[in-house]
């Protein structure tokens, strides 16, 4: 029986090999529990169009992630043999260069089945998932196979889920980025958001 994908559950444990620094490695999600956040990232396979746009552009911003306590950790059903071969090939032919997290292997699919993202081809929808240190399923999303996902948006849903958790009580209302004016969670407390934004505006 898959065990269920849902905001507030434990993400499914795994272990696999992963290729870091041009070096092949055992891998397991339940490392990171109780130290760092982790944006685990599947894409549907390597050389494909959009996928090296998303990695490489998540690779060079990796230090705002890291700022931010969070572990990237990309996933594919390629074996580690062609994500090193990945790595290896230029970015000028559809290749990666180096990265600053590690690609994990999922070439038994596996993993992609426990995080229902399976395609009927054998690949991965991709999804990403935003996993507190505790474990817990914060956020996810899954896009259309051709659709590229926005660095800035992961970060700023980032922040969001943490400051939310440091800030018990609080919400963030649309669009927030760090700084910006919070709302509370409880509706009454809310209204004086709701007074300041919208009191010189018509209804």
């Amino acid at each position: 029986m898959l065990e269920s994908i849902q905001i507030g559950k434990m993400a499914p444990n795994f272990i696999s090999v992963g290729v870091y620094e041009n070096r092949l490695g055992k891998i397991r999600l339940s490392d990171y529990h109780g130290k760092k956040y982790v944006i685990l990232l599947f894409y549907p396979a390597n050389f494909t169009s959009v996928s090296p746009t998303e990695l490489i552009g998540l690779s060079e911003r990796i230090s705002e992630f890291r700022r931010l306590s969070t572990q990237i950790l990309a996933i594919s059903v390629d074996s580690p043999f062609s994500h090193l071969h990945y790595l290896l090939s230029k970015r000028s032919q559809g290749g990666l260069g180096q990265l600053n997290y590690p690609l994990i292997s999922d070439s038994n699919q596996v993993i992609t089945n426990k995080y229902k993202l399976l395609t009927k081809d054998g690949l991965s929808f991709p999804g990403v998932f935003i996993i507190d240190k505790e474990g817990i399923i914060q956020y996810y999303t899954v896009n259309n196979l051709l659709c590229g996902r926005s660095v800035d948006e992961l970060l700023r849903i980032l922040q969001s889920i943490q400051y939310i958790k440091e800030n018990p009580g609080q919400a963030c209302p649309v669009d927030w980025k760090y700084g910006d004016k919070i709302l509370y969670s409880h509706p009454l407390k809310s209204k004086v958001y709701f007074k300041t934004l919208y009191s010189h505006k018509k209804n």
